[in-house]
């Protein structure tokens, strides 16, 4: 396969050279990874376009071996501020709402898919591609996690943040991805962040505006390319004309446990009446806040000998 030019936030480049034959899953170019990563959405390329563990007979089994609390869906007649987890079911089973994605008006989430042998193999596969590039930049990959999204045509995923490093593949349909800069504060405030991580349910995300919409940049995938979301880059979906389905292959990194650790220490300070700094704002206050909270974690661990 000869290289490929795609159009990236940054431009046209050239992305690395790769061939189906030997193996290759992703397509990636290293100086866009590098300038890019964490920082903005950039394109990249795969080959799992008509790969057999994402038609819908494969996906139906999938759902039936998933535990029920790994599935998610509702009518996807929703408004990009609705919320993404908030919206009305549409009467269907799960099994249902796949057989007859393209005429029920539905969005659905299979969440962890790693737990089924099969799916582990391929999202490690990506994963173990994604890391040759993203190993100096945010070392020590783990927690790594796939989502497979199944939407009908027209459908929309609403605005909302994830706390992963994320890599969104298209493998079938079309979508409008709509995403925010991750450190534009106007868009993504620091008392939304800190709501975020503190909090223990998925029901909690951030608020959309209208005046937003001038801040967003739009990228359209089709089948074959995928998009990097930098860790809580706030975005929404829209869905093309044909049911869509995409493979979301995650991961974290002590990174962003220490991040969210102090975006949390700092929602109890402000619920304390402080105004804390915001993270990044001081190495010293944020390393204090990090040794802190896991020093108070320790100690709550710790049960006195004659309570046992």
């Amino acid at each position: 396969m000869s290289s490929t030019m795609v159009s990236t936030s940054l431009g046209a480049r050239p992305l690395a050279a790769s061939k189906e034959s030997d193996g290759a899953l992703l397509e990636m170019d290293a100086r866009t990874f590098r300038e890019n990563f964490n920082r903005q959405a950039f394109i990249i390329r795969h080959n799992l376009s008509g790969h057999p563990l994402f038609e819908l007979p494969r996906l139906i089994e999938l759902s039936k071996r998933l535990p029920e609390r790994y599935v998610a869906y509702s009518a996807g007649d929703l408004s990009v501020g609705e919320g993404l987890y908030q919206g009305p079911r549409n009467g269907l089973s799960v099994e249902e709402t796949i057989r007859r994605i393209e005429e029920c008006r539905s969005w659905m989430v299979l969440k962890f898919v790693e737990s089924d042998p099969e799916y582990r193999q391929l999202l490690d596969g990506c994963l173990d591609e994604v890391e040759r590039f993203s190993a100096p930049l945010a070392p020590n990959m783990g927690k790594r996690e796939g989502f497979i999204f199944i939407s009908s045509p027209r459908s929309v995923t609403p605005f909302h943040i994830d706390p992963e490093y994320n890599f969104l593949l298209q493998i079938r349909g079309r979508k409008k991805i709509n995403i925010f800069d991750p450190s534009d504060r106007t868009v993504l405030p620091e008392e939304e962040l800190e709501q975020f991580y503190s909090a223990n349910s998925d029901d909690v995300n951030v608020r959309f505006k209208e005046e937003y919409l001038p801040r967003a940049k739009s990228f359209d995938i089709s089948p074959g390319e995928g998009l990097h979301f930098p860790v809580t880059a706030p975005h929404w979906v829209e869905n093309g004309d044909s049911v869509s389905v995409s493979f979301s292959v995650t991961f974290e990194n002590p990174a962003c446990e220490r991040r969210s650790i102090i975006y949390t220490t700092n929602a109890r300070l402000r619920r304390m009446g402080l105004r804390p700094s915001p993270v990044g704002r001081s190495a010293f206050r944020d390393a204090l806040k990090f040794y802190g909270f896991r020093a108070l974690r320790r100690a709550s661990m710790v049960v006195p000998f004659g309570e046992r």
